[in-house]
């Protein structure tokens, strides 16, 4: 039977929220065109959009036919180059230099918004990439007003997204410039890994995680923060969360995990890792945790899969941790493991648990 706290997330709800805003230059972000006039003028009314959608942790990249050189020296001018990640200015058909942004961010098509001036422009990446959000430019101004463009918080986590982003993209360089195995790179990045059952504080980057996590997501079930907290204070329940910060910086916190607690069986409702650190090894750490404390309390671990056609890695996170499928009909699969063989944390992360 489903418990009474479960009943309103056994299906994920769909959420409409805008990660990463692309922009034109011409026209757009400064009126004028660079390359016709080099004492093109910004548009103060689009820098204020940029600036509070990065307060509310929404991204900003540029998709822009233009010499690079020339387009970054003037958005350094403007004092807006750092707001952009992976700008892709050169000849390329937009539609192309938006793959490559969602690519490069690791998010999905859906949480795209494109803002040009131009219809033609605007045409082509709606007809190529029919699920990003294409917005003429003359009514940029008012996208902070949208619900697409207005999360439901904004957390520490949300405010600092930029700036974990650029991190990334410094580890990521560091890298490719690495000479030697990839082991070696991750124990030089001195990570530390913290697990902890959730706080009060910890509930609105909770939320947050459930509705934006979709790739690195067991069941991909939303849940709200009046919800989490009746978990976190549930005599059944547990709700973990875990964070991560390394030589470079802070990832903030990017692991959540809902798990049922019963007599002799602890059941995982919901796994999910954040896609910054899907190259960081840290996937089975909160796993292996739960498994540990599970057999310390003398139970197996079952785990709940919903497939959305993208969290493929999540089940095999789930294999590659010993668990057997025991129950399948249609994307829903139930895993579970006697927590006899445990994968011990990697070698290259301390681990730490908070129990505060």
């Amino acid at each position: 039977m489903v418990n009474k706290l479960e009943k309103s997330a056994q299906t994920a709800r769909k959420q409409s929220g805008i990660k990463c805003v692309v922009w034109d230059l011409d026209n757009t972000i400064w009126e004028g065109t660079l390359l016709e006039d080099s004492q093109v003028r910004v548009r103060p009314e689009v820098v204020a959009v940029i600036k509070e959608l990065d307060r509310r942790g929404i991204l900003h990249s540029i998709a822009s036919k233009n010499d690079h050189a020339s387009a970054m020296a003037k958005l350094e001018e403007f004092g807006l180059a750092e707001y952009f990640l992976y700008p892709q200015i050169n000849w390329n058909a937009k539609s192309s230099s938006i793959r490559e942004i969602a690519r490069l961010i690791n998010i999905g098509m859906d949480t795209l918004a494109f803002i040009d001036d131009q219809p033609f422009e605007r045409d082509d990446v709606a007809y190529e990439l029919a699920d990003v959000l294409c917005i003429d430019a003359l009514d940029c101004v008012s996208i902070c007003e949208q619900p697409a463009f207005t999360p439901k918080f904004i957390t520490e986590d949300s405010s600092k997204r930029r700036e974990m982003y650029l991190s990334d993209i410094k580890r990521n360089q560091e890298e490719k410039e690495f000479q030697g195995p990839s082991e070696e790179f991750l124990a030089s990045l001195n990570m530390v890994f913290t697990i902890k059952e959730a706080a009060e504080d910890d509930l609105q980057r909770a939320e947050e995680l459930t509705v934006r996590t979709h790739q690195l997501n067991t069941t991909g079930y939303t849940y709200s923060y009046d919800e989490l907290n009746a978990f976190r204070t549930s005599d059944t329940h547990t709700l973990y969360v875990a964070s991560l910060e390394d030589t470079y910086g802070i990832y903030g916190k990017i692991g959540l995990a809902l798990v049922v607690r019963e007599p002799g069986i602890w059941t995982v409702k919901l796994l999910l890792m954040s896609c910054r650190v899907v190259s960081r090894g840290v996937g089975t750490i909160i796993i292996s945790y739960i498994m540990q404390q599970a057999k310390a309390a003398g139970a197996v671990v079952r785990a709940e899969f919903v497939s959305n056609g993208r969290n493929r890695m999540m089940y095999i996170t789930y294999k590659f941790n010993g668990f057997k499928e025991i129950e399948k009909h249609d994307d829903y699969s139930l895993f579970e493991n006697d927590v006899t063989n445990i994968q011990p944390f990697p070698d290259y992360i301390t681990v730490q648990i908070d129990e505060n």
